[in-house]
């Protein structure tokens, strides 16, 4: 099975962090998180944004991006309004490392400027600043996701409280 992995550098916001690890859960990712972080980890305000799903998170925390790096080799793809290349036009492989920077000033420049090949961005008006960084997070997995297929994410729900019949077919 395919590995994703959510890197979250520096993020200031509890709720959001609280968001994607709600989606990391739900969708068998795992979860990076790069200090110093803008909150507690036992912030209630994350704990409420995730709600049940902690259980299911597989979640890691690092000291800083020299941290993380020495413990980690995979592909890398670097989320920002700085990017050319679009997020959908690239393959991503087994083991990619999906990074999002801190709400407030996005990834280092120079992370981005080392790895131009490596960055992507998520298209949107010129006015607009950026997309929330949960959301962003989200579009990100889930283009990941599809690619590969959705593996093992359940992609077909079924009613179980009512027998819906169509109108037609009374």
């Amino acid at each position: 099975m395919p590995t994703l992995n959510i890197v979250l550098v520096e993020p200031q916001i509890p709720q959001n962090t609280g968001n994607i690890a709600r989606t990391c859960a739900a969708t068998g990712a795992c979860l990076h998180l790069v200090e110093p972080m803008g909150f507690k980890v036992d912030d209630a305000k994350l704990k409420r944004a995730g709600l049940d799903y902690w259980h299911m998170l597989d979640i890691t925390y690092y000291k800083n991006l020299e941290d993380f790096f020495s413990q980690h080799e995979g592909a890398y793809y670097y989320f920002s309004t700085k990017a050319e290349k679009i997020y959908s036009d690239v393959v991503y492989p087994d083991n990619a490392f999906l990074f999002f920077g801190k709400e407030t000033a996005g990834l280092p420049e120079e992370l981005l400027f080392d790895n131009p090949d490596r960055c992507v961005r998520i298209p949107m008006i010129d006015d607009a600043r950026s997309l929330n960084l949960s959301n962003s997070a989200a579009i990100g997995a889930y283009e990941v996701l599809r690619q590969w297929g959705y593996p093992p994410l359940l992609c077909k729900g079924s009613l179980t409280r009512f027998n819906w019949t169509h109108e037609s077919e009374k």
